[in-house]
């Protein structure tokens, strides 16, 4: 038999633990990048292997795309599918050398004049996209899209021309922010989480976290949701919970709430599990954090729910929840 370099679960008392129940959901679910990753995190597979699957979904200009992220189809390279690939590097301890310097320079040639990323490039017209994301000929700077690979490029103690800009003009929007809503948070949150001037960045979470909860944008008490308002244009049961802004006990969002209201939202997260194992694309859920996931059709939402499936179970493991 050949050598996959993933070890099976056991058969044990643990076969209806979380993780097991979720292993068989991927393994008939998943698509081959989604079924490695899971299996580098929870069943000692290989980094090569990641890897390995995630190069099919790279493009000449440095970029990603190929339906990377499943709610932008057709093969042009997008900053969105360029994102979620340096997630994954960042997870298998790859996120560096001569593959980010091609992704630096594919991030340079797709910003806006200011020096950040736009949510989508109008490259993506004539595929099909999820309705709800717009395609726009001239689209503006987002801090949703730029925050997020900012911060992920400090994190590898990445050094490029490109980040030098970029980092301004998330500082400048993560500083001046008055009223937001929850993915932009989360996406100010994993800017800077990462941003080497700790001191800044620390101040500046704390009284986004102030703001978090004057502005009612975590739903504290996942019980009595009726008491959360729900942020314009997001779908009625759009409520974003402590864990989706703290994904990690080490993230500066984990400060914002108390420990009772961290293991309801962790109890509220567990609970999602469906019977199949994995858990749903919920108007909350998403998988790299700019906007929400709605189901618009099959392929999309089949191959979302093993993304959030895998990030259920790292944010649940990383608060030290028993998952198998």
């Amino acid at each position: 038999m050949a050598d996959t370099g993933v070890s099976p679960l056991p058969s044990t008392p643990q076969a209806r633990s979380p993780l097991f129940r979720a292993e068989r959901f991927v393994w008939l679910t998943a698509r081959v990048l989604e079924q490695r990753l899971f299996a580098h995190h929870f069943l000692h597979g290989t980094p090569d292997a990641v890897e390995a699957a995630l190069d099919a979904y790279r493009n000449e200009d440095g970029g990603y795309g190929h339906a990377l992220e499943p709610d932008l189809r057709g093969p042009v390279s997008q900053p969105l599918h360029t994102a979620h690939a340096l997630h994954v590097l960042d997870a298998i301890g790859r996120c560096g050398g001569q593959r980010v310097e091609r992704v630096c320079r594919y991030l340079t040639s797709v910003s806006t004049a200011d020096g950040a990323l736009p949510a989508v490039h109008p490259s993506q017209r004539g595929y099909p996209a999820a309705p709800f994301v717009p395609i726009l000929d001239s689209p503006p700077s987002e801090l949703l899209a730029t925050g997020p690979v900012v911060g992920l490029l400090h994190r590898n103690e990445v050094w490029h021309a490109w980040l030098f800009r970029a980092t301004d003009f998330c500082w400048q929007a993560v500083e001046s922010l008055e009223k937001s809503h929850p993915y932009e948070v989360e996406a100010a949150v994993a800017f800077l989480d990462s941003v080497p001037d700790r001191p800044r960045a620390e101040a500046a979470a704390d009284r986004l976290g102030r703001m978090v909860r004057a502005q009612r944008l975590a739903a504290l008490d996942p019980d009595r949701l009726d008491r959360y308002p729900v942020a314009a244009g997001y779908a009625p049961a759009g409520h974003h919970f402590p864990h989706d802004f703290a994904r990690s006990p080490d993230s500066l969002a984990r400060a914002w709430f108390t420990d009772d209201e961290m293991a309801r939202s962790l109890d509220h997260l567990a609970a999602e599990q469906q019977d199949d194992g994995g858990w749903p694309v919920l108007p909350h859920c998403q998988t790299r954090g700019w906007y929400p996931q709605r189901q618009w059709a099959p392929a999309p939402a089949l191959e979302a729910r093993p993304l959030v499936t895998i990030a259920a179970l790292r944010t649940l493991r990383s608060y030290g929840r028993f998952v198998g």
